[in-house]
């Protein structure tokens, strides 16, 4: 018999000691898991034989495959679908030979070099590999590994296409998802490999569904391919007209819809920050307590997270908030502030993108260059030194990486989805004479996001799109909106700073950076859908 074609989407691994009293395997096969494997780590062969036949007669009324953990006597003596070894278990080779040919085999691997080793097997040995521990966790014994992160599952994905995961739950799945496709080859998860974010949950049936629904719009999302503007001009059309004309669009949508913008940012840039989401006709709201970001982030149209007086009280918020707002779809800005300057910025930007997914990250040379690993900028204090040979290049391989759009803020901006840039040079001199110029700009990229998410899903509506193709709540339509429309919305935002400023700059009644800033305050209230793109420079590179 040939072998069984199995869906990896929600790949559970039991833990019986784990369960909620009172709670069942049934209810999460019923919240959608596709692929089950027992683990009984102490627990006597004749017992652990009667509780694998027990699960599979279960799953079978599901149609769900089983697969045992080490044992191969017990798979072979409960007739279930495969098993899953460990790399100090038996050696895939005889697990193989053991198993027969009709049965599922996957090896666990944590490290590029246990990867480069698993693909060297010979051909139909393995059937998929699990790769981990992307973060810590209480329910296996991870302590003598590394933990990968997203982009440490990507590194792998460079080496194998076929993966499963363990250590994850539903605050992170999103994350996991779109921050471990491989940068070099676009390989991406078939699944998530899960312990306690279903068997401990009060409500496995929910929990499981949840993450169902997670793995199945990534995978209708990571699917989806947009050239490059596609959507917003005709074939031989003006693409970039076009782009300012939804550039214009979202100036008005942010003004009609007043979009919530959660914003938890520096200390020195609160009050500007505020005010300027106020010109532009959005809803500021500036909190960073844990508990009060997860309860808004269903509320809000977007967030911005700004690094720049970070403590360990602001860390815990930024991390729930991103966190929350993957859950929920919003997007995200990450504005790293001087994250290259000190070895606890260092450590706490690492510790930001492992969180969750950013839908924009913006910074200036130094910030962008440090996370992109570039010597060629450095950081003092927040300013940048040094100059970058090919700032097009770095931005459009830092996106690509982190699957987002990057937006690199300076005397020229320069804005790349991983596949196209943009270089834009409005702005003006005083702009590097006020503090926080660069933190408001993350401001006004936020609310321009929340209109372009806003603007996205109204157009699908009235293209007649069902809800299962774009879920609001669902990955689906912002990974799709990362893609294009996301892009102009960082875009819009760039610009109606600029060209605020600018015109700012052009007043009579300002004498110098004091005046410049109040001035840019009433113009960023002030300047037109009109202005903004008569006034924009912006060449596709």
């Amino acid at each position: 018999m040939p072998r069984p074609q199995i869906d990896y989407s929600v790949y559970l691994v039991t833990g019986r000691e784990l369960l909620p009293p009172g709670k069942s395997l049934e209810e999460s096969l019923k919240g959608g898991v596709t692929v089950v494997q027992v683990r009984e780590k102490t627990t006597e062969t004749g017992e652990f034989v009667d509780i694998t036949r027990k699960t599979k007669a279960l799953c079978d009324r599901y149609g769900v495959p089983v697969l045992v953990n080490d044992r191969v006597d017990v798979a072979l003596a409960a007739g279930v679908a495969g098993i899953h070894i460990g790399q100090d278990d038996m050696d895939p080779v005889t697990a193989r030979k053991l198993i027969g040919e009709d049965a599922i085999l996957g090896l666990s691997v944590s490290t590029v070099a246990e990867a480069e080793k698993a693909i060297q097997l010979p051909e139909g040995v393995l059937d998929y590999v699990g790769v981990g521990a992307v973060w810590s966790t209480a329910s296996k014994d991870v302590s003598k590994k590394v933990m990968l992160g997203p982009s440490g599952a990507g590194e792998i994905l460079d080496v194998i296409a076929d993966s499963g995961l363990g250590g994850i739950n539903a605050r992170n799945t999103p994350f996991l998802l779109h921050g471990s496709v491989s940068p070099l080859k676009n390989n991406s998860l078939d699944g998530v490999a899960v312990i306690s974010a279903i068997v401990s949950s009060s409500d496995p049936e929910a929990a499981a569904r949840q993450l169902s629904d997670q793995v199945a719009s990534f995978k209708r999302a990571n699917s989806y391919d947009m050239p490059p503007f596609s959507a917003f001009a005709p074939s031989g059309g003006d693409i970039l007209g076009s782009m300012l004309e939804t550039v214009g669009e979202l100036i008005h949508t942010v003004r009609k819809t007043t979009p919530l913008v959660h914003q938890i940012t520096n200390s020195v840039v609160v009050n500007d920050s505020a005010n300027v989401t106020l010109a532009v006709g959005a809803s500021p709201i500036m909190a960073t307590n844990e508990r009060d970001c997860v309860d808004l982030s269903k509320n809000i149209g977007s967030l911005l997270i700004n690094s720049g007086t970070i403590t360990d009280e602001t860390f815990k918020g930024m991390l729930a908030a991103g966190q929350a707002a993957n859950v929920n779809g919003k997007p995200v800005v990450w504005d790293p502030v001087a994250v290259g300057a000190t070895a606890f910025r260092r450590e706490t930007g690492q510790q930001l993108l492992h969180a969750f997914q950013p839908t924009v990250i913006k910074g200036n040379a130094a910030e962008i260059g440090a996370l992109a690993n570039s010597t060629e900028v450095s950081a003092r204090g927040v300013d940048s030194v040094g100059r970058l040979s090919d700032p097009a290049a770095l931005v459009r391989k830092l996106a690509k990486e982190r699957r987002c759009i990057v937006v690199m803020t300076g005397a020229e901006d320069y804005i790349s989805n991983g596949t196209t840039v943009l270089r834009c040079t409005n702005g003006h001199p005083l702009l590097g004479l006020i503090t926080g110029s660069g933190c408001m700009t993350g401001s006004i990229v936020a609310c321009f996001l929340a209109a372009a998410r806003t603007w996205f899903l109204q157009r699908v509506g009235d293209m007649g799109a069902d809800e299962e193709g774009f879920s609001e709540q669902g990955w689906e339509s912002e990974s799709q909106l990362t893609q294009g429309n996301m892009l102009i919305g960082a875009l819009a935002g760039v610009l109606t700073f600029n060209v605020a400023a600018e015109q700012a700059a052009k007043r009579p009644d300002v004498k110098g950076p004091g005046t410049f800033r109040a001035a840019l305050i009433d113009e960023m209230y002030a300047v037109s859908a009109a202005e903004v793109c008569q006034f924009a420079k912006v060449e596709i590179l």
